[in-house]
């Protein structure tokens, strides 16, 4: 399946912006990707931004019962949350559709993770550098599911950080992607799914000649 995605089909798969466009009927093939990260980091947004549909979103207006549970202090402007997922389609051609997960942030919800990643091709990492600790279940989930996936780093604010810093911080391999963007713009956003393309179409490339020479 990774052999079949390319940075190509993804860059040219983005015409025009959400609205909503029929899914093909000659579409045989879905692609399953998962964003994940913090509370409040831009997973929505992200899904938002890139989505060829409407997206449907699960998202739920914030009241006092998350005071003291939810850390919004550092996304004082937010007023609701994800209480499921947010998902998101884009057709990259005639057959195949990639599907857009966004993961709930907040750590009550992170028990819907596991099953969100049942089936993922791969996974984008939205981080905040102003939280990067937010960032270590999803590394953590992800490892643990063998999910290969990029760091990408939503610059709503600008970085304090080299990216190579925040590798460090996150105590990331060197072959792991990191890429900068701002979810809110879908030129951005596209970027990101290249990004992650680029990555599942190598390590599948490398995976074919490994077992060539085996």
């Amino acid at each position: 399946m990774h052999s079949r995605i390319s940075e190509r089909t993804v860059s040219t798969a983005l015409p025009g912006g959400s609205g909503h466009a029929p899914l093909r009927e000659s579409a045989s093939n879905g692609l399953k990707i998962v964003i994940v990260g913090g509370f409040g980091v831009g997973k929505t947004t992200m899904v938002k931004s890139v989505s060829e549909i409407r997206p449907l979103s699960t998202e739920e207006t914030m009241t006092q019962a998350g005071v003291g549970i939810d850390d919004s202090s550092f996304v004082r402007n937010k007023t609701t949350t994800t209480v499921a997922f947010d998902f998101g389609r884009i057709s990259l051609d005639e057959q195949m559709v990639l599907y857009l997960f966004g993961a709930p942030g907040q750590e009550r919800f992170w028990f819907l993770w596991d099953r969100l990643f049942s089936g993922t091709l791969g996974a984008v990492v939205l981080v905040d550098t102003n939280r990067l600790s937010d960032s270590w279940y999803a590394l953590d989930r992800l490892e643990h599911h063998g999910t290969p996936f990029i760091v990408a780093r939503n610059n709503f604010t600008e970085p304090q950080h080299t990216l190579e810093e925040v590798r460090e911080a996150l105590d990331l391999p060197p072959d792991v992607p990191m890429i900068d963007c701002d979810a809110r713009k879908r030129d951005s956003s596209k970027a990101v799914l290249v990004a992650l393309a680029r990555y599942l179409y190598s390590l599948s490339t490398n995976g074919a000649a490994g077992e060539s020479t085996a």
